[in-house]
């Protein structure tokens, strides 16, 4: 019964969610990623890297293969399914920003169910919501984006792998930091929490020396605007969601969880000492 009520509440919220996130993106972020895809086709080429030349002999059939084979990758590419422009595109973003709303308020639920669990309450739930998703912004947005703030369509980064585990070090690190300081009652807890928010800035983040060091001129200048209009842009894009998201997930939990919750906990409470008189 919990379970289920879990994703019905969960899917409720992402459709409420992911629809308003979907609005502001078109509002805040769309007309940005539009203005700087305007300049990508001035990106100078990257120079090609030079090749040693030996005197081994290449044989025509080994030739052969090897054009065949970049034929048939290039040929894979351009069969590559995407959405077309327009109505199509937007309906796909809608369908991701609702997924990924609904993997939030699933995450969302379930820190609220553990404090529930643990610390109990009877009301506060609107509260408790805000704080979790506070938390969650600082750990999957902010704290992430202080190293790694977003980017326009042409601009150079850092090898993807190396930006992914600095970002999961981050966010883990940000996420950690919440947690002790939620549940542990330790008076070392405040040191360490420090010590996993500063972690990923003493490693330090994967960066280029110039990310749009392939443009010049004006198309230079007008994607380094666009780039910080970006930034802020997905923060405000970022706090409405995680703040819409603990509106409306806060409601949801204390109307459809919490009482499942209150029933679960109390039954257990007095199943307790049942259990230990038996043994």
């Amino acid at each position: 019964m919990l379970f289920r009520r879990l994703v019905w509440c969960a899917l409720a919220a992402a459709l409420l969610v992911g629809s308003l996130q979907f609005a502001m993106q078109r509002w805040q972020a769309l007309p940005i990623i539009l203005a700087a895809e305007r300049f990508e086709d001035q990106k100078a080429a990257a120079p090609a890297p030079a090749h040693e030349h030996t005197h081994e002999p290449v044989h025509e059939g080994a030739a052969a293969g090897g054009h065949e084979h970049a034929a048939a990758e290039h040929h894979h590419d351009e069969a590559a399914w995407s959405p077309a422009d327009g109505a199509e595109r937007g309906f796909w973003t809608w369908v991701a920003n609702v997924l990924h709303s609904f993997s939030m308020a699933m995450l969302l639920f379930a820190v609220m169910g553990a404090w529930v669990w643990r610390r109990g309450g009877s009301g506060g739930m609107a509260r408790l919501a805000l704080a979790v998703a506070a938390a969650g912004w600082l750990s999957l947005h902010l704290w992430p984006s202080l190293g790694l703030p977003a980017e326009v369509p042409g601009m150079d980064a850092a090898d993807l792998r190396a930006r992914q585990a600095w970002w999961l070090l981050a966010a883990a690190g940000a996420a950690g930091a919440c947690g002790m300081l939620a549940f542990s009652t330790a008076r070392w807890r405040w040191i360490a929490a420090a010590v996993l928010l500063a972690l990923p800035f003493v490693v330090r983040a994967p960066q280029v020396a110039d990310p749009l060091a392939g443009f010049s001129g004006e198309a230079h200048a007008r994607l380094a605007q666009l780039g910080r209009d970006f930034v802020w842009a997905t923060t405000w894009v970022s706090l409405s969601f995680w703040a819409s998201l603990g509106v409306i997930g806060g409601a949801l939990f204390a109307r459809w969880l919490q009482p499942v919750l209150a029933e679960m906990r109390t039954n257990a409470a007095s199943a307790a000492p049942a259990i230990g008189a038996s043994r």
